[in-house]
């Protein structure tokens, strides 16, 4: 067992060795799929299951932090989840509002919630919004510098047709306001105008998307967001996600010429 564990020590450094620090992602959204495949495998409840997932997200951000990644967007719960037994959603949406709660807790990342969080039950659209926050407090270092710490979107009752659509609804009041019919918002409608507009506002496209699990499709993760971005699908289910797993992505995106669509 030693043995082993010294095998796999050696090829995480030697993958970590590989990456050039010129290439790292910049900004990486993850599909944590697989919790309730991984729960069965082993024998254990669904819950169980939500609940390893949610136990490896810090894990998970510390080795974005050290390979040099700046904001991870994070995939908890989709809109169509929403529609999931009751049994099962509200224990998992317990442990995702634990989850944010202990994350915003550390002081460690700067926390945003992305998603039509009206479709969640008040007191977690509540507990979400209240531990986002308190992570906007400090926003310089200690020596009057930016803040330096890794941005993280979660992604709770999310979908990216919902996104879009919403990124219009918030566009057409704000035009709306502004005295303006829709014959000239239409006339004058732009890409990014509804970008200013999403959940993810401010921030880089990612760059990099990754899905555990070993199903091959965005499901509308970042629909609008990751027209450019490099996807990599892991055959891992989310809660035995390893670093090397991580390294293995960010070696491959590493490798790849990147267009933009040029």
């Amino acid at each position: 067992m030693a043995g082993d564990r010294l095998i796999y020590d050696l090829y995480e450094r030697r993958l970590a060795a590989q990456l050039d620090p010129g290439r790292v992602p910049r900004h990486v959204g993850v599909i944590l799929d697989g919790n309730r495949r991984w729960a069965r495998s082993v024998g254990m409840g669904a819950s169980q299951g939500h609940q390893r997932g949610a136990d490896k997200i810090a894990e998970f951000l510390g080795w974005a932090e050290a390979a040099g990644v700046r904001i991870v967007t994070l995939w908890l719960l989709s809109t169509d989840n929403l529609s999931r037994d009751p049994a099962e959603l509200a224990p998992l949406l317990g442990i995702i509002t634990d989850a944010v709660d202990d994350l915003a807790g550390s002081g460690r990342w700067r926390l945003r919630i992305v998603g039509a969080t009206e479709l969640l039950p008040d007191d977690v659209a509540s507990r979400l919004a209240r531990a986002a926050s308190s992570t906007e407090l400090v926003t310089t270092a200690p020596d009057g510098t930016e803040d330096g710490r890794v941005r993280v979107n979660i992604a709770v009752g999310y979908g990216g047709r919902q996104e879009i659509a919403d990124a219009v609804r918030d566009l057409l009041r704000e035009r709306a306001a502004q005295g303006h019919d829709l014959q000239q918002v239409a006339d004058s409608l732009s890409e990014e105008d509804i970008t200013s507009h999403l959940y993810t506002k401010g921030q880089p496209d990612p760059d990099l998307v990754i899905r555990t699990s070993g199903e091959q499709r965005l499901s509308g993760f970042l629909l609008w967001q990751s027209v450019h971005s490099e996807f990599y699908f892991c055959e891992v289910n989310w809660p035995a996600f390893r670093r090397v797993d991580f390294l293995r992505a960010l070696r491959d995106y590493g490798r790849r010429d990147r267009r933009l669509g040029r």
